[in-house]
C-alpha cells in the first residue's frame, strides 16, 4: 500500500531559522553539508521533527572552527567518529562528516571519513534512514528511501546479513524501524537475515539491547511486532525468560496515549518479583526501573490473592500503599482474569487519584506525635505506628484533623 507523502513538509523544515542559519554556515562553494536520516524521513510523513541531524564534508575540527566563528556552541560529543554538536540559538544539531566504514566487527566500525555522499548513505542500515536534503530543498536519494517510505516497508540497504553483520544490533532496530514505521508484515529478507544471524546479538552490550528494547515497547505497533519477535524465537532470549503476551495487549491498549516503557516491560515480562532481578542483570535497568518493576509485582501478587471485590473504598486503601500508576497498570494487565474482581466504581476512583482530582491519602500521624503524647523514644514508638496505620487503613484512610486527634488518643491510652 503506498500513501504520499509530503513534500511541503521538507520546505517548512528548512525555513527553520536555527537550522537555515546553521546549513548556511556550513554550506558555500566548496563544501556542502545536508540534513539527513530521522528528520527527512519524519517530515515526510508529517510527523514531529524534534531532532535534527546534518552529514557534512567538512571535516571534525573544521566543523569547530566554522561554529566557533560564526558564534555557535561546538561540542566535540563524538569526534573520533566525526560527529560534533553544534548548539544555534539554544538548539543543538548534531553535525557529522561523511564517512565510509573502513573496518566492523559487529560492535563497532572503523571509519574513514571521504567526500561522497552515496557511499555515506549506502553505509547506512535501512533505506529509509538514508534520505538527505540539501539547503535549496532537492532531496537526495540513492536507495530507494522515499518509495519504501511510502509504501511503509523497512528495508536493509544491500544485502541483509551483511549489513547486520556490520553491527548487530541493526537487528533489534528493524524490529523497531518496523513497529514505529512499517504496515503489514516484515521485509522478508531481512526477517530471514535477521534470524540467520541472531547469535550475534549475543556479543552486544546489555545497555545496548536494553535502549532499542524499551524504545520498541512504546513505537505504534509495539504489540503487532513483540508478536512477530515471540513468534520467530527471539523475545525469550532478549528477556531471558517468558513472556505474558494478553497482559501486554491490555495494557497497550490501557495506555496507548501515553506510553511508558518500563510499565509495558514489567506487564510483559513480570509474573513475580524473581523476574524482577532477572530483567535488571539481562537488561541492566536502572534502579528506578527495578523499583517500579518491583512495585508492579508486588501489586500483582496482592491483586491475584484479593477475595472481595474491589471497590472505591478498596482503591483508597490501595492508592495509600501503592502509587496510582502502579495500581493503574496492574489493574488494566489483569483485566479479564478470574482474580481480581473490580466494581466500575473502582475505575473511576483510581481515575481521580491518578490525575489529581482527588489526593491521594497520607497517613495522619508521626513519631513525634508519640512522643510528645508521652511514648519514650524507642522500637515502641514504630510498633505504636504500624499498629496505628493499619487502624487507618481499615477504617477508610481518613485525613480530617478529628480523626487524626482520636487515632492519636486511641493509640496513647493503649500505650
Amino acid at each position: 500500500m503506498t500513501e504520499a507523502l509530503s513534500r511541503q513538509a521538507l520546505t517548512t523544515l528548512l525555513q527553520r531559522p536555527e537550522l537555515r542559519r546553521l546549513l548556511e554556515v556550513f554550506n558555500d562553494g566548496a563544501e556542502e553539508t545536508r540534513i539527513v536520516g530521522g528528520a527527512v524521513r519524519n517530515a515526510l510523513l508529517g510527523r514531529p521533527v524534534t531532532e535534527v541531524d546534518c552529514t557534512t564534508t567538512v571535516l571534525p575540527e573544521a566543523i569547530m572552527e566554522r561554529a566557533k566563528r560564526a558564534g555557535f556552541k561546538a561540542v566535540p560529543t563524538g569526534i573520533e567518529h566525526g560527529t560534533i554538536t553544534v548548539i544555534v540559538g539554544g538548539e543543538p544539531f548534531e553535525i557529522t562528516t561523511l564517512r565510509e566504514d573502513v573496518e566492523t566487527d559487529g560492535r563497532h566500525a572503523v571509519v574513514h571519513f571521504g567526500r561522497d555522499f552515496v557511499r555515506d548513505a549506502r553505509r547506512r542500515d535501512f533505506t529509509i534512514n538514508a534520505l538527505s536534503l540539501g539547503l535549496d530543498g532537492q532531496l537526495y536519494d540513492y536507495t530507494g528511501g522515499e518509495a519504501d517510505l511510502a509504501a511503509r516497508r523497512v528495508r536493509f540497504i544491500g544485502e541483509p546479513r551483511i549489513r547486520i553483520r556490520e553491527d548487530y544490533l541493526r537487528i533489534m532496530r528493524f524490529f523497531r524501524f518496523h513497529a514505529e514505521y512499517a504496515q503489514g508484515e516484515p521485509d522478508a529478507e531481512g526477517l530471514a537475515a535477521s534470524g540467520a544471524e541472531r547469535q550475534g546479538l549475543a556479543i552486544l552490550s546489555k545497555e545496548r539491547i536494553r535502549h532499542e528494547l524499551l524504545k520498541l515497547l512504546v513505537a505504534r505497533r509495539a504489540e503487532e511486532t513483540i508478536r512477530i519477535l515471540a513468534d520467530h524465537g527471539f523475545l525469550t532470549g532478549l528477556l531471558g525468560g517468558v513472556a505474558e503476551l494478553g497482559r501486554f495487549r491490555r495494557v497497550v491498549a490501557y495506555d496507548k496515549d501515553d506510553p511508558a516503557a518500563i510499565w509495558r516491560l514489567a506487564a510483559l515480562a513480570v509474573l513475580v518479583e524473581q523476574d524482577v532481578e532477572r530483567l535488571r542483570e539481562q537488561l541492566r535497568l536502572s534502579n528506578d526501573e527495578q523499583r517500579k518493576l518491583i512495585a508492579y509485582a508486588g501489586l500483582l501478587s496482592l491483586l491475584k490473592t484479593w477475595a472481595l471485590p474491589l471497590d472505591a473504598a478498596t482503591i483508597r486503601r490501595l492508592v495509600a500503599d501503592h502509587e496510582p500508576e502502579a495500581l493503574g497498570i496492574a489493574l488494566a494487565a489483569t483485566a479479564g482474569e478470574p482474580f481480581p474482581v473490580v466494581h466500575d466504581d473502582a475505575h473511576g476512583a483510581l481515575a481521580r487519584y491518578r490525575n489529581g482530582a482527588e489526593p491521594v491519602p497520607v497517613f495522619p500521624l508521626r513519631g513525634a506525635h508519640l512522643v510528645e503524647g508521652g511514648v519514650p523514644k524507642g522500637p515502641k514508638i514504630g510498633q505504636m505506628l504500624a499498629q496505628a496505620r493499619q487502624a487507618w487503613l481499615a477504617e477508610g484512610c481518613r485525613t480530617d484533623a478529628s480523626y487524626a486527634q482520636e487515632l492519636l488518643k486511641r493509640m496513647l491510652q493503649r500505650a
